[in-house]
């Protein structure tokens, strides 16, 4: 077997295990059933998501992006394709809005569905601060932005955040599945692990808080920790097939990650935690952080 091929099962089931294992911690420490979340808590959560955003922001502008780049450049020349229109741009842009047209969809349905108390955003975006609004301490205590609504106790809510949170992860798992360098295996990987673990964390907090059962818990954490291993699995497969469209579809796919990746970085993680009042600077300080220690591993690497 290829080494390759050998560290790619690797992130399959090291990604695997540590969701799992980061998933039930909060199902199974008694702080986390109690409480709703202190100040030290969610801070310390938001911190940790704003290094992901720097580590995976870097993980696609310095790594994703220009791989693809080069790839899709390549494959298109070899196919002697020429156009004016920018094709490679137009495949990263369709993985954005692939994402982004799933999750509308999955809120749409929730929307229709749901009972009128719970017609409330899954995700907190940007909140007004316009007239009749709270302000002030009650404005910073109304935004719970550890990327869910960690108050909303529904389990209907949790199970649409849920299913809309493993769509990310699939595409996710492409990115690793799709690469042909053990770097860049592990480089993504370590960005994937580094987000994911705050994600996993925090549905599980959102689970526990909600009244799910012990054992829909279980289930939903077990499913969501595959979805990274399945578009690894998925990537690897096409990789394996050695196809004579392989490349480009191995190319494509990459484009279709990059956009996933553009997606989480800037309509998901940067939002969330630069947008919300408090410590505005040491965010910004873990966020280049995340970004700087990615920024040396592709330089030393």
């Amino acid at each position: 077997m290829e080494y390759l091929l050998q560290v790619k099962i690797a992130a399959l089931f090291g990604l695997l295990l540590l969701t799992l294992l980061i998933g039930f911690i909060p199902a199974r420490v008694k702080w986390f059933r109690d409480t709703n979340g202190t100040d030290t808590h969610r801070t310390v959560l938001s911190l940790i998501s704003c290094f992901a955003g720097g580590v995976f922001l870097a993980a696609c502008l310095l790594d994703i992006i220009p791989d693809y780049l080069t790839d899709i450049s390549e494959e298109l020349a070899s196919r002697q394709v020429q156009t004016s229109f920018p094709l490679p741009e137009f495949i990263m842009a369709a993985g954005f809005f692939t994402v982004l047209v799933l999750e509308r969809l999955v809120l749409h349905c929730r929307e229709r569905r749901a009972p009128p108390g719970e017609r409330e955003p899954l995700l907190h975006g940007v909140h007004s601060h316009g007239g009749g609004g709270p302000e002030g301490p009650e404005l910073e205590n109304s935004i719970q932005h550890v990327h869910m609504d960690l108050q909303a106790h529904s389990p209907f809510r949790s199970f649409m955040l849920f299913f809309s949170l493993s769509l990310h992860s699939v595409f996710e798992g492409l990115a690793i599945g799709l690469q042909n360098t053990d770097s860049k295996v592990l480089e993504i990987c370590i960005a994937i692990l580094v987000h994911k673990s705050i994600i996993v964390f925090s549905l599980s907090v959102k689970l526990v808080q909600s009244g799910v059962r012990s054992g829909w818990v279980a289930a939903y954490l077990g499913v969501f920790a595959l979805m990274s291993p399945l578009g690894i699995a998925l990537g690897v497969a096409v990789m394996e097939a050695q196809l004579s469209s392989g490349g480009l579809v191995r190319a494509v796919l990459e484009g279709l990650a990059a956009g996933t990746f553009l997606y989480i970085t800037f309509m998901e993680i940067l939002p969330h935690e630069l947008n919300s009042p408090g410590r505005q600077l040491l965010k910004l300080l873990f966020l280049l952080l995340g970004f700087g220690v990615m920024a040396g591993l592709t330089f030393v690497g």
